[in-house]
């Protein structure tokens, strides 16, 4: 089943808004995000990344903006057949321009595909596989701030340079958790460690994971890397700690860990894990300002990195849609994409920035530590930032894995 419906903003449809205002009557540019509304990615996408993309409208049109723009939901319930096939209708039936956030590599992959045979735009926020802008680049898709070879180069490196020289992983058995795992037994590997196992577990059906665990605490690991997210990682993280893997010497690295998942963990089992992020709402005071209206919409789920990418990434695509003019902007999202390249970035969440040739974000990264509870001033005060690491280190380079956008 197909589930899906028009958001508005203010209370109003949006072309309600614009026709008080003398809009043209002309057909919107229609945003569909993609997300997970119920299973595992609902609190590190879901919900939030929809109010974030309506929140990219409303600022856009703050802004000036004067596009009519319409936005639809829908959960592609973490299936890569139930996500294209969405995304086909949404294209062929509602009109759909761009689909946002898709969370879930697999599924991803899958709409990456069918938007490039429709010729519209993918505005990629949460699935983070490397293929996205390596082995399976698309002149139809930007990936705006975060993929498994960023976050391998950020968390693993820094784990490995600790003295966890030795490593297990435990990994969603899909798409994404086999990229994070081999990018980051890459790092491993290069930095002199060595991986001595894995442990693949079926997604998303997998609540109980004492036999992996089991399996990395007689392995010998000095780390145990969690190549997974959201409510697994949770599940995971709680686990290991009944399991006393921490107290037995072992450290846990959460490869993919979000602000929401440090939130959902409690302290005795959050602080001082180590993880990576390219957005945090404390950073600065447009991180803050940003922030603050998402969590006016969501107060119990702040914006993490991959709402803060639906943002910034729905806000650039009107800009270009806006600077190529309405017609033009449906007619071809690979001319969309296209300008968005040759438009330098801006936005509350991430700063300046820049889109390359092969649709890869040019941002930093950040090193972060989860702070420990008397350290916090708050609910969602959870990160010391430790290291900022410029983009020469963690985004690859162009032409990977074979992609030949830009050479």
């Amino acid at each position: 089943m197909i589930l899906s419906r028009r958001l508005v903003v203010g209370g109003a449809p949006f072309a309600l808004v614009f026709s008080a205002r003398g809009a043209r009557a002309e057909r919107p540019l229609r945003i569909g995000v993609l997300t997970d509304l119920s299973g595992p990615y609902r609190d590190t996408s879901g919900p939030t990344s929809v109010a974030c993309v309506n929140q990219a409208v409303e600022d856009f049109r703050a802004m000036g903006g004067t596009l009519p723009v319409e936005v639809l939901a829908a959960d592609h319930q973490n299936k890569a057949d139930i996500g294209s096939s969405i995304a086909r209708a949404w294209i062929d039936n509602e009109g759909v321009d761009a689909i946002a956030d898709v969370p879930n590599s697999a599924v991803a992959l899958a709409v990456a595909e069918v938007v490039r045979e429709k010729d519209k735009v993918l505005l990629e926020a949460s699935a983070t596989t490397v293929a996205l802008t390596g082995a399976q680049c698309s002149p139809n898709t930007v990936l705006w701030s975060l993929d498994t070879y960023l976050l391998a180069h950020a968390t693993g490196s820094a784990m490995v340079r600790a003295g966890g020289d030795r490593w297990f992983f435990i990994t969603a058995d899909y798409t994404f958790g086999h990229s994070l795992e081999e990018e980051t037994a890459k790092v491993v590997t290069a930095l002199g460690g060595r991986v001595l196992g894995r442990a693949r577990y079926p997604f998303p059906a997998t609540t109980d994971f004492s036999s992996y665990l089991a399996a990395a605490q007689a392995s010998g690991a000095k780390v145990v890397g969690f190549a997974n997210a959201g409510a697994d990682l949770v599940n995971c993280v709680k686990q290991a700690h009944e399991f006393g893997l921490p107290r037995s010497g072992i450290r846990l690295a959460p490869l993919e860990m979000f602000l929401t998942d440090a939130h959902a963990l409690e302290p005795q089992y959050s602080a001082g894990l180590v993880c990576s992020t390219t957005f945090y709402w404390d950073l600065n005071e447009h991180t803050r300002r940003f922030a603050a209206k998402i969590a006016a919409r969501t107060p119990k789920n702040w914006p993490n990195m991959i709402h803060a990418s639906a943002y910034a990434v729905t806000l650039h695509y009107l800009k270009a849609a806006a600077a190529m003019g309405i017609s033009s902007a449906r007619a071809s999202g690979r001319a969309v994409v296209e300008r968005m390249k040759a438009m330098p970035t801006e936005d509350d969440a991430f700063g300046q920035g820049a889109i390359r040739a092969d649709g890869r974000g040019l941002f930093p990264a950040y090193l972060v530590e989860v702070k420990k509870p008397e350290e916090r001033r708050g609910e969602w005060d959870l990160y010391h930032i430790r290291t900022k690491i410029g983009t020469e280190e963690v985004v690859h380079p162009l032409g990977f894995d074979g992609c030949k956008l830009g050479l």
